[in-house]
């Protein structure tokens, strides 16, 4: 330990430590730092004087202000409330082609049914709605339980095979696994359900064969699909003439369907959405497949 000294150049007295020659001087703290200091400890003592800040107990020093987050939220939520009240009270009032008609209330219904369908429905059918496989492009005009606002608010209330006791209820029978149709002709029904789609899936099909197909489609299959194949809504059974697929339009895709079965699940929303909330879901997917082309 060095000796105490004072530096000839700084004029500060050294603190008696060295280290490789060079000695520390003891030199005070700056002015600045001290009015830091002085500033934070007078702020904190106004904050803790004015503001909600010590544990006492079960409760907490209230402050001068009195101020409470709690009662701060609830007005705003109170508030927020109020200002909804008005567009939300004519949307649960007004009809559907109403509601379709006003500008204001259909941003309305853009922003707030966007954030509904992210939040609820998006995990499945996709942030873009266009789903995927096993789930419905919901921007198109094939519906499996129709595509009228009435009919696709009743599908977001009570769902499809869901728990709701009024639930839609459709499935596909396992055709090929349950032996409903010959193993053999099954391939034959494939073609034949491709080409009612996609002529030039099946053009190479021989007449005979194309024609004992559809014997065993109409046997088999119309029932549900119809014997035009354009489905049936109040089944749930889809369109088979148009190229929008749930489960894949390929032909190893549709053999898996009729070899199979299918049966699709959506929840049913009743209790989680309220009518408004429902309503507001349905208009914006209506006008979400008005834009798409």
């Amino acid at each position: 330990m060095a000796v105490e000294e004072r530096d000839k150049h700084s004029g500060y007295m050294t603190t008696g430590h060295v280290w490789n020659g060079i000695k520390e001087l003891n030199t005070p703290v700056p002015r600045p730092v001290w009015l830091f200091l002085i500033g934070t400890a007078l702020f904190s003592f106004v904050y803790w004087l004015l503001m909600p800040a010590w544990p006492v107990g079960v409760t907490y020093t209230k402050g001068l202000l009195g101020i409470d987050q709690r009662t701060t939220v609830a007005e705003n939520l109170k508030a927020a409330a109020l200002a909804r009240s008005e567009w939300t009270q004519r949307i649960e009032s007004g009809s559907f082609k109403e509601i379709q008609a006003d500008p204001h209330l259909m941003t309305a219904v853009r922003q707030t049914g966007h954030r509904l369908f992210v939040d609820n429905c998006a995990v499945c059918h996709g942030t873009d709605a266009k789903g995927g496989k096993g789930y419905p492009n919901l921007t198109t005009t094939s519906w499996l339980w129709g595509g009228e606002p009435e009919q696709i608010a009743e599908t977001i209330r009570v769902g499809i095979n869901s728990a709701h006791p009024d639930t839609r209820v459709s499935q596909m029978p396992a055709v090929g696994r349950d032996q409903m149709m010959p193993g053999k002709d099954i391939p034959k029904v494939v073609r034949y359900v491709l080409g009612l789609s996609d002529p030039a899936a099946a053009k190479d099909m021989p007449a005979g064969e194309r024609e004992a197909a559809r014997t065993l489609f109409e046997a088999n299959c119309a029932a549900c699909h119809g014997e035009d194949a354009k489905g049936k809504i109040e089944m749930g059974a889809p369109d088979l003439t148009d190229r929008f697929w749930i489960y894949g339009g390929d032909q190893q895709s549709v053999l898996a369907t009729i070899w199979d079965g299918r049966q699709g699940h959506m929840p049913t929303w009743e209790a989680r959405l309220s009518p408004v909330e429902r309503k507001i879901l349905t208009l914006y997917l209506v006008d979400l497949r008005a834009k798409t082309p």
